[in-house]
């Protein structure tokens, strides 16, 4: 196939963070929409990569190990892709086993603020979402409330009880943009800035260049045709590497997923070729 004709999607969620998809589901659904590569980058989580590679063993298709670490600048989350990475680090299982279990106890802090409002909900039903080994997350917090019926909707969990600043909201384990882009370092990745368009703070661009950024997700499902040109031009006047990705967190209403936005392969091969360049051959 012509090279031009080639897409891949560079931000995909599995069931081992607040996806709905199994690693299994993603290969099948990207071999379905015809990509040649996919990049497994859970929240927090690298555990779905291997069963990924497993499943895509006999086919063509490529399997990028990645993640999605959230850091936290002046009050705001910035999530930074970690892309290319290796992935079964030791060092790095430490620190997500860490950020795991931080997760674990704000999760636990959360529901008990849903039940001093006298709303029944436990942590079983949450665990129910994301599997005890999941980097549990809001997402699967508002799924079970939805479940229960206690919500009309994902939204409506958001908006009434566990969004920022709502009533039962708690803070997550924090790290900086600094920290999250020095453990790509580590783990020879490439850095990808996720999302700018949500985040809505270009004005930390410069600074996150200055700490060794190295890419920003120029395509995405909520990046408009004037939002992807814009970082587009951002990349350049900062040389970054441009990446992209449907943030697909599997099948739901208004959820995005595979192949819903075309990312050229071009743009993979440039994140490798900048991989080779930064910590040479392997």
């Amino acid at each position: 196939m012509d090279e031009r004709e080639k897409f891949v999607d560079l931000h995909v969620h599995t069931t081992f963070s607040d996806g709905t998809f199994t690693p299994e589901e993603v290969v099948k659904y990207a071999k379905d929409v015809e990509l040649s590569a996919v990049a497994i980058t859970d929240h927090d989580s690298v555990d779905g990569i291997l069963p990924a590679i497993a499943a895509a063993k006999d086919s063509s298709l490529e399997i990028i190990p990645g993640v999605e670490l959230t850091a936290e600048y002046n009050d705001f989350e910035v999530h930074i892709l970690g892309l290319l990475i290796e992935w079964n680090s030791p060092w790095f299982a430490d620190k997500l086993k860490e950020i795991r279990i931080a997760r674990y106890e704000r999760m636990k802090r959360m529901i008990e603020k849903l039940n001093a409002k006298g709303i029944d909900i436990a942590l079983d039903d949450v665990l129910a979402f994301s599997g005890a080994d999941g980097a549990l997350g809001r997402l699967h917090l508002a799924r079970a409330l939805n479940e229960k019926g206690i919500v009309k909707s994902i939204k409506e969990a958001f908006d009434r009880f566990i969004g920022k600043n709502k009533p039962c909201f708690e803070k997550r384990m924090i790290i900086s943009p600094e920290e999250a882009l020095t453990m790509v370092n580590h783990l020879k990745g490439i850095s990808v800035l996720a999302h700018p368009g949500l985040m809505m703070h270009d004005e930390i661009i410069p600074e996150l260049v200055q700490q060794g950024l190295k890419g920003i997700e120029v395509l995405h499902t909520d990046h408009k045709d004037k939002s992807a040109l814009h970082y587009r031009t951002l990349a350049k006047k900062y040389r970054l590497l441009m990446s992209g990705g449907s943030d697909c967190h599997g099948e739901g209403k208004g959820m995005p997923l595979m192949g819903w936005i075309k990312v050229p392969y071009i743009l993979l091969e440039n994140l490798k070729l900048a991989k080779n360049k930064c910590y040479g051959h392997e």
